[in-house]
């Protein structure tokens, strides 16, 4: 092939007017020993297209993800506890509780024991309500304090 013909295709090449026909020509020139010394540094370039072109992808794929292996032991766990769940209240025995008295139970023989009961219930309710109402004590001093310094 005559070399001014190949620099002119290079030309057209690297301008991106080249038709098929012409790379292939451009191809096959470059992948011969008997390269011109001044056009030698575009051989690699034409050999890796050819290279390239003979290299097949093989995918390799893994059937089985790490994520798909952390779902799995989570459904296992899952599944484990669930399984204990229901052993456990088939076998639970409301026999072996320890028996409660009425008064533990809310119910009472005579509406005097309930009065009373009721009564202890409303004194205990009154005393915390009373320690509360101390703490609010501070905060209406507060606010006072506050409405003077602001003068609102």
């Amino acid at each position: 092939m005559e070399l001014a013909k190949i620099e002119q295709l290079l030309e057209k090449y690297f301008e991106g007017e080249t038709t098929i026909a012409e790379e292939i020509q451009l191809k096959q020139y470059f992948s011969t020993e008997q390269v011109a010394a001044h056009l030698e540094h575009y051989k690699p370039l034409f050999g890796y297209f050819s290279a390239e072109k003979e290299e097949q992808f093989t995918p390799t794929l893994s059937l089985k993800t790490k994520k798909q292996i952390t779902v799995a032991r989570i459904a296992f766990a899952a599944s484990l506890v669930f399984l204990v769940g229901i052993i456990t209240f088939i076998n639970y025995s409301p026999n072996n509780q320890p028996q409660q008295t009425n008064a533990e139970l809310g119910s009472f023989e005579s509406p005097e024991e309930a009065f009373e009961e009721t009564h202890k219930a409303l004194a205990l309710l009154s005393e915390k309500v009373n320690i509360g109402m101390e703490s609010v004590k501070y905060i209406n001093e507060y606010e006072n304090s506050k409405n003077l310094i602001f003068k609102k």
